[in-house]
């Protein structure tokens, strides 16, 4: 089967987003953690995805990355491209950069304008008037001034207008369609860009719904360029599953509890993973930092054996931190590597973005498929290694900000979250 839609995702949770968007829309998907093989696809998949880590690269680094998925994804010949990347545009011009990724993506696809959406309302992620804004509890903030984001300890946003943020990032020419001015069929709605005088080479796209996300995607899909070549969140994937599905399809939202213990390993720095680490250890959960921690591997083994749950932790909000991801991700790798072959163990949770790209691709991890949604943006998943082991684990992937204080309870008792 040719894939409609291909996509790289710029770190692994983000890529599981992307795949769970256009599952929920009614297309069959698959996730592979790099481009090996991806070219002699025999998997039956409307959509392809390639897990990435770019969001987590120095800029100058990202071509290495980001060119070989995108070409592989070429060859595929699918409708559309999508770089898939964070609704709270985690990205400098120093890392991980949004504006060099579309550089790449238009010497790849042509010189055709790049459309941009990085709204999300489903995640609490708005843009009205080119300015972005994010959810964080119950608020919600301009980008610039949302708790975490603003503070973010590799990529800090101190501007929410996307045209002056990508701006910095690119010399690209930048332009907005607002959403007052989503109307038409979807032919009307193709021909956005005509109203430019001068065309520009990127052009971001306002959301606060999911009427105009429809819109959004009845108008990429009605542009000539194919394959069509865009960037955005998972609500850029929704848009365009809507745009390419005839009818939505529902997942399987409900899981029976965990047969033994769960691990979660973290390398998250978010102040909502750190409450769902402090509600784990109120449930009676073990927990330890596997960087301090006088044999952190021997103590995990001991955990699980005993049929407790643990999280291993390596940061905590305005505590010691270690800045080179590797070490993280060496140190977390670690602990699964050394609990996924005791009977006890049959859930393991990667909670951030950049650890869970480091993570799985440091334990061989070849591809990702959504098993079951009962946990709404992090769903539960099932991977290949060829390593019995692990293919026989459940798996979630969480992003920082993701999910509700009891996540990692809910994820061990299966119980659900309402359904909204």
């Amino acid at each position: 089967m040719k894939p409609v839609v291909g996509f790289y995702g710029d770190d692994f949770t983000g890529s599981v987003d992307a795949l769970l968007q256009y599952r929920r829309a009614g297309l069959s998907g698959v996730l592979f953690t790099g481009t090996d093989g991806l070219t002699t696809l025999d998997v039956p998949a409307e959509v392809v995805g390639i897990a990435g880590t770019a969001r987590s690269l120095a800029t100058e680094d990202m071509e290495r990355e980001v060119g070989p998925a995108l070409a592989a994804l070429h060859t595929l010949a699918p409708r559309v491209v999508q770089y898939k990347a964070c609704s709270t545009a985690d990205s400098s011009p120093r890392v991980g950069s949004l504006g060099r990724a579309i550089e790449l993506g238009r010497a790849a696809f042509g010189d055709q304008p790049v459309p941009v959406l990085l709204a999300q309302p489903d995640f609490g992620r708005y843009t009205a008037f080119g300015n972005h804004f994010a959810r964080e509890g119950e608020s919600i903030y301009r980008l610039d001034r949302q708790p975490t984001m603003s503070r973010h300890p590799v990529t800090p946003i101190d501007e929410a207008d996307l045209v002056e943020f990508l701006g910095r990032q690119t010399d690209l020419r930048i332009q907005r369609v607002d959403f007052v001015d989503y109307h038409g069929s979807g032919a009307e709605a193709g021909s956005l860009l005509d109203r430019f005088a001068q065309r520009p080479e990127v052009v971001v796209l306002d959301a606060l719904d999911d009427n105009h996300l429809a819109w959004v995607g009845r108008a990429l899909l009605g542009l000539s360029a194919e394959p069509l070549f865009a960037l955005g969140s998972g609500g850029l994937s929704r848009a365009l599953g809507l745009a390419l599905s005839t009818e939505a399809v529902q997942s399987q939202t409900t899981v029976e509890p965990a047969e033994g213990a769960v691990l979660v390993i973290s390398g998250s720095c978010s102040p909502r993973t750190w409450a769902q680490v402090e509600n784990a250890a109120g449930a009676g959960w073990t927990v330890i930092d596997p960087l301090t921690h006088p044999g952190p591997e021997d103590a995990v083994r001991k955990a699980i054996a005993s049929g407790t749950s643990v999280v291993a932790c390596t940061s905590s909000p305005g505590g010691v931190r270690e800045d080179d991801g590797r070490v993280v991700a060496g140190a977390l790798s670690a602990l699964v590597e050394a609990g996924s072959d005791l009977p006890g163990l049959s859930r393991v949770v990667v909670a951030g973005g950049d650890t869970s790209g480091r993570v799985l691709r440091l334990l061989g991890i070849a591809s990702i498929a959504v098993a079951a949604t009962p946990w709404g943006n992090a769903p539960l998943l099932r991977v290949t290694s060829g390593r019995p082991e692990l293919d026989r684990l459940e798996w979630v992937l969480k992003g920082g900000q993701m999910g509700p204080v009891d996540l990692f309870e809910r994820i061990r008792t299966g119980r659900s979250l309402p359904v909204s």
